[in-house]
């Protein structure tokens, strides 16, 4: 197999899972090329079984991923393409949501924790207490992290505390990415155990994890009281982790793995120190490279891992994290139902000229940097009878904006330099009239290639596709679109 890939470069492809929040999304990316040849996306439903709290089905995530990596390898072959030519599989996940299971039935013990629950308000702040200085920020300098509700360490303390079975032996943890390697390399039938594995970037997001060592940090293990067995081995993002066990991908090497905000930064191409790029999903999240330094915030940023190729030195990065992007159009969808589908929010903030000093704070699940308030709830202001609709989706579409800006004031405080250009991607960046709100609003131009709603799963596709040696793209594919201030 290693000779079919060196010896056919340009029959290569690889199959990338994105595994997010609100969606499963699988493409096929042309090692040559970098086109996509295939995709397929499925809606991931999430359940609210009381406020503040988030939560997926971890079978639909395991059943959306099935159908969505038979699928585009069905539509690729179509196309002319041999399986033989797919010659294997990146995946990118949502960070920081909370898996357990048991390791012999294969069966999680709970829902899947999504990232921006809170429901962990109150054990925060008893972990809170409980730091020598009874501050959030206690372990930054270790972890890169606060004490928040957003990070699995903290999800994982409330599953041990309140769901049976969760403390017992031969119970396993991990985000998605841990979830969906260990049942893709599982086979009862053929006698196949699921691996249990992590990348860096995934492990970095958890409060355990030492960011200079890259292992799990004994004094952090001790103060949540997690057992090292239940985790997960951590691995580079770019290395073959096992092989698929079934379906239309079975036999076919996993050889990469990234958070998808570390993988958005490496599909766009984010190599050199200070690049930077924002990801407009369900949140919002603005990471610049900072090589291979660490580089702990002083303005409400986080330090995290950007990527790890195989065994070369860790690359890090600075992040801002809003929790609420994408969501709130969700939100006038569902909630508000001033829309029926999530692009005609585009139509509905053009019918008005401005808000009139209408403002949108949508702290759903609290404030993520630089304030770091998972006690804040969101507001409306500024309402009055000649409110309508359309300055409701035009402010929630500027709240967007300002929260980012925020976030570039950070990140310019902390590196130094004022960022010039800002590279986006995700879903928002679809809507040509938000991207100039936000060219507005940041002051600097915003950039939006055209294939970059998918640069999280071409992030993925790439560092498989080095791992097995088979990448030669240089350049992004796709027209580089530019708004201006």
């Amino acid at each position: 197999q290693h000779y079919f890939i060196q010896s056919n470069l340009r029959m290569a492809y690889v199959l990338s899972v994105d595994q997010g929040t609100s969606s499963t999304r699988a493409i096929v990316i042309s090692c040559s090329s970098g086109a996509i040849l295939a995709e397929h996306n499925v809606v991931l439903p999430n359940i609210f079984p009381k406020e503040g709290w988030v939560e997926i089905c971890p079978e639909l995530i395991l059943q959306t991923t099935y159908e969505c990596i038979d699928e585009v390898v069905s539509q690729a072959i179509g196309k002319g393409v041999s399986e033989a030519d797919i010659v294997g599989l990146g995946i990118t996940n949502q960070r920081e949501t909370t898996l357990v299971w048991d390791s012999t039935t294969g069966k999680a013990l709970y829902n899947a924790i999504v990232w921006l629950d809170n429901r962990t308000n109150d054990t925060v702040q008893n972990l809170i207490e409980a730091t020598p200085t009874k501050s959030a920020t206690h372990f930054q300098p270790v972890v890169g992290l606060p004490i928040s509700p957003y990070f699995s360490a903290v999800k994982l303390r409330w599953l041990l505390d309140n769901i049976p079975g969760v403390n017992g032996s031969g119970v396993l943890f991990g985000t998605v990415d841990s979830w969906l390697i260990w049942n893709l390399t599982r086979n009862v039938e053929r006698s196949m155990p699921g691996i249990h594995v992590t990348d860096v970037t995934n492990a970095s997001r958890t409060m355990l994890m030492n960011l200079k060592t890259l292992s799990w940090d004994n004094d952090m293990c001790e103060f949540f009281n997690v057992r090292k067995e239940m985790l997960p081995r951590i691995c580079s993002s770019s290395e073959v982790y096992g092989h698929v066990s079934h379906g239309k991908m079975d036999g076919k090497p996993i050889a990469g793995c990234l958070g998808d905000q570390q993988a958005a930064l490496f599909g766009q191409h984010c190599f050199k120190k200070g690049e930077a790029k924002c990801t407009y999903g369900t949140g919002c999240f603005m990471l610049a490279n900072t090589g291979n330094d660490i580089v702990q915030s002083q303005h409400g940023l986080l330090t995290t891992v950007a990527y790890k190729l195989g065994n070369e030195p860790a690359v890090y990065a600075l992040e801002g994290a809003v929790a609420i992007g994408g969501e709130v159009v969700r939100w006038l969808r569902d909630a508000l139902k001033i829309i029926t589908k999530s692009s005609e929010v585009e139509e509905l903030s053009q019918s008005v000229d401005s808000t009139h000093d209408l403002y949108f704070v949508p702290a759903f699940s609290g404030l993520y940097a630089p304030y770091w308030d998972p006690t804040a709830r969101g507001l409306i202001i500024g309402i009055t009878a000649y409110t309508n609709s359309g300055h409701i989706a035009k402010a929630a579409l500027e709240a967007v904006c300002f929260q980012v800006g925020e976030i570039l004031e950070s990140m310019n405080a902390d590196s130094g330099c004022d960022l010039i250009c800002l590279q986006t991607d995700g879903g928002m960046t679809k809507n040509k009239q938000f991207l100039g709100m936000q060219a507005d609003v940041l002051g600097i131009p915003v950039e939006c290639r055209a294939e970059s709603a998918e640069a999280t799963a071409m992030g993925a596709g790439m560092v498989a596709a080095k791992a097995l040696g088979v990448w030669e793209v240089d350049k992004l594919p796709g027209d580089v679109l530019k708004y201006s201030p």
